[in-house]
């Protein structure tokens, strides 16, 4: 499964998913883009998963028919420091999450 993460969470966040293959959107060569044509070309990309910390997301974008899911960090800050007590469930939710669903994580 391929796995984006976007530009507001700490690129080293890929390295606690090494049974994905994710990339940063930078790495992606998507930095700059907005959300609607970012989840656009991300799926054009082939990835399935879209990690974000971006609240707008979900009120923002319509997943309907969409091939990407987007999972939201809800956490006291994007240090790494604080994401990681949110990785064990993030794993959990990409192992079942289906395209077009959007998934909030809390701290």
């Amino acid at each position: 499964m391929k796995v984006l993460l976007d530009e507001c969470l700490p690129r080293r966040l890929k390295y606690a998913l090494p049974e994905w293959e994710c990339q940063t959107v930078p790495e992606a060569g998507l930095a700059g883009k907005k959300n609607g044509v970012l989840l656009s070309l991300a799926e054009d990309g082939g990835f399935e998963v879209f990690l974000t910390m971006d609240k707008g997301v979900e009120y923002e974008q319509n997943l309907t028919g969409r091939k990407i899911a987007v999972i939201i960090f809800r956490a006291r800050s994007n240090r790494l420091v604080d994401l990681m007590p949110l990785v064990p469930s993030c794993i959990v939710t990409m192992r079942a999450i289906e395209p077009g669903r959007l998934v909030r994580i809390k701290g």
